[in-house]
């Protein structure tokens, strides 16, 4: 079954007026920022185990939604990476 996106194009991505050389720099800036985001989803994921040990096996409800939301924005930026879409992920487009 295939999740219903609204970045997701369903027919070949039209030919876009942005210069390549720009995707280009969007690509490199996004990719650095994924690599952040690797980061704070590992940072995330001890903080969270750290607190089940602490909290009778209880998670933190807010750091699993924001651990959520940054893999939601990871996937959004792998479809532009990819070029599955033009539609650049935040901070470059608002947040869903």
């Amino acid at each position: 079954m295939q999740d219903v996106d609204d970045d997701r194009p369903t027919a070949p991505l039209d030919k876009s007026e942005e210069p390549l050389w720009k995707r280009l720099v969007f690509m490199l800036i996004i990719a650095a920022m994924i690599s952040v985001a690797q980061s704070i989803l590992f940072l995330i994921a001890i903080i969270q185990f750290i607190i089940l040990l602490i909290d009778q096996r209880q998670p933190n409800e807010r750091l699993a939604d924001f651990g959520c939301m940054v893999g939601a924005w990871v996937a959004k930026a792998a479809r532009y990476m990819s070029i599955a879409t033009d539609a650049k992920p935040w901070p470059f487009k608002e947040m869903d």
